[in-house]
C-alpha cells in the first residue's frame, strides 16, 4: 500500500496549517506551497477539496487564506486520506471472486485494508505536528 502524491501533499499542507493552529492567522496558498514545495495550482485544488470536507476553512480579504476548520487533534489521517482519495469504508466490498484462490486473495486484501484504516484512524494531525517538532529538535541538537 502506498500513499498517493495527492494525499502526501494534502498532509504536508495540513501540517503547515497545524503548526500555526491557535495563532488565528490564516496562511495563504503561496506560503504553504513555498514551505512545502507544492505547486500552487495543485495545492489550490487540494485545499478546495479539504474545505468541502470541512477539514479546512478559507478566510477572504487582504489577510485571508486557509485555517484548520477543527483542532488538529480532531482531524484523523483517515479523514484526510479518505477525503482526498475518495474512498469510503462503509461501502460494500466488491463481490468475492468465485474461485478459492480469488477468495483467499480478497480476504487478505480486505484484512490489509482494514489494518491500514485502523492505523489512519488512530493517528491525528496533532500527532504528526508533534512528531515533526520532536524530529526537528533531534536534528537541531545533532548539528550543534
Amino acid at each position: 500500500m502506498e500513499l498517493s502524491s495527492k494525499s502526501e501533499y494534502a498532509l504536508l499542507a495540513l501540517l503547515e496549517l497545524g503548526r500555526g493552529f491557535g495563532q488565528g492567522e490564516p496562511m495563504q496558498i503561496r506560503q504553504i506551497a513555498a514551505h512545502q514545495n507544492i505547486p500552487d495550482r495543485y495545492l489550490e485544488q487540494l485545499l478546495a477539496t479539504l474545505r468541502r470536507a470541512g477539514i479546512v476553512r478559507s478566510q477572504r480579504g487582504a489577510k485571508g487564506g486557509y485555517l484548520l476548520a477543527r483542532s488538529p487533534w480532531q482531524i484523523t489521517l483517515y479523514d484526510v486520506v479518505s477525503c482526498i482519495e475518495g474512498f469510503d469504508s462503509s461501502k460494500e466490498p466488491p463481490a468475492t471472486p468465485q474461485t478459492s484462490e480469488g477468495s483467499v486473495i480478497a480476504e487478505v486484501w480486505q484484512t490489509a485494508r482494514q489494518a491500514a484504516e485502523d492505523v489512519l484512524q488512530k493517528q491525528t494531525l496533532q500527532d504528526l505536528v508533534d512528531k515533526c517538532k520532536a524530529k526537528q529538535q533531534v536534528d537541531l541538537m545533532y548539528y550543534i
